[in-house]
């Protein structure tokens, strides 16, 4: 009987930890970039033949290379970081916000509208108009699903995706009526020779103010969750919906509540893209971002703090990359190869620091 029962054991079994450090988790996640540098560098050396420390070198260079280029990817880290920031809470509360897209393009077509419609209006009331009106945009179109949410329990996933191509349309809708030249199918530079509605240069740098928004939002958004009671409250109801009714909480009203926030932050998000980068509106405005600020969210365990530390982790790769297709000869293929690998690790490192592996001999020597 025991004989059989030997044999049947599994080779290795994946076991929760009790706990790791923080100390420790830290160590785990530097070495699974490192693991993931190494992985790219070997591969990178067999197709190109290229030193892979060149390869890395070009990759800070387009990263860091001159100001304007880490001007460049701070902003990008910012879009990506304020995105994040604003699916925390709902992701807090396990309510799965992929709508983030969405968000963002009302958020950017609500600005694109007042820079073109409101463009007498002197630069810092316009400015604030177009703030709020981006943010209340934003809630109201993540305002549907958390009602269908909350009051019968659709899924949020499916319908908050959903909402991402309904603002797709309406984003292609507006480019047409606002073309600029009649016939291009873009908006073009929103005005260029005004600059009415575009963030104004801080310290000599255009892109200071979206620095401070973001930061801004990042240290009001960690003392939201950590010490308020409607964190303490999201907190509850992610853990359980059912004990978060028994403690006497409103779920429904914590869903819409936290909903209009999410969606309030990424229609700001969509703000910042259009007044504080590109000064125009297109389909491609969003460019993924909200896809990829979920994994920001998620890695960083809904800390803002730490979302900026892996939004620029993940800008830097994205901008080091690009340099890489051009520098080396690469095509874009392999600079997403590169994003893709790096990220694998990453996120391979969250389940060495949650579980273990246990192999029979180890299992037996520790019965």
């Amino acid at each position: 009987m025991s004989d059989n029962s030997a044999v049947k054991d599994p080779f290795v079994r994946v076991v929760k930890r009790d706990g790791m450090k923080s100390g420790s988790k830290i160590a785990v996640r530097i070495a699974s970039v490192i693991v993931a540098l190494i992985v790219c560098g070997i591969l990178i050396n067999m197709i190109t033949g290229l030193n892979p420390l060149v390869v890395y070198e070009t990759m800070f260079q387009g990263a860091f290379g001159s100001t304007r280029r880490s001007f460049s990817t701070i902003r990008e880290m910012m879009m990506l970081a304020c995105v994040a920031i604003g699916l925390a809470p709902a992701f807090k509360m396990k309510f799965w916000n992929i709508g983030a897209e969405g968000q963002i393009l009302i958020g950017g077509i609500v600005s694109a509208a007042c820079m073109i419609n409101l463009n007498k209006l002197p630069a810092i009331p316009l400015l604030l108009i177009m703030f709020v009106l981006s943010a209340v945009a934003g809630a109201l179109w993540a305002l549907l699903p958390a009602i269908f949410k909350a009051k019968w329990n659709t899924n949020e996933t499916l319908f908050t995706l959903m909402m991402n191509y309904v603002a797709i349309q309406l984003t292609s809708f507006f480019v047409s009526k606002w073309e600029n030249p009649k016939g291009s199918n873009t908006v073009g530079i929103i005005n260029s020779n005004t600059q009415a509605g575009w963030f104004p240069e801080i310290f000599g740098q255009k892109y200071t103010l979206n620095i401070i928004m973001v930061i801004t939002l990042a240290i009001l958004m960690w003392i939201y969750l950590k010490y308020t009671k409607h964190g303490y409250e999201i907190a509850v109801v992610g853990d359980s919906e059912n004990t978060a009714r028994y403690a006497g909480i409103n779920v429904s009203k914590v869903i819409i509540r936290t909903m209009l926030l999410s969606g309030a932050i990424c229609g700001i998000a969509g703000f910042l893209a259009v007044s504080g980068a590109s000064h125009t509106i297109s389909t491609s405005t969003a460019g993924g971002r909200g896809f990829t600020a979920i994994i920001v969210a998620w890695l960083a365990k809904f800390n803002s703090f730490y979302m900026l530390l892996i939004a620029l982790l993940l800008a830097f790769l994205g901008s080091g990359a690009t340099e890489i297709a051009s520098k080396c000869k690469l095509n874009d293929y392999a600079s997403d190869m590169i994003i893709g690998i790096i990220l694998f690790f990453i996120l391979a490192s969250e389940f060495f620091i949650n579980y273990r592996l246990v192999f029979r001999k180890h299992a037996k020597e520790e019965a």
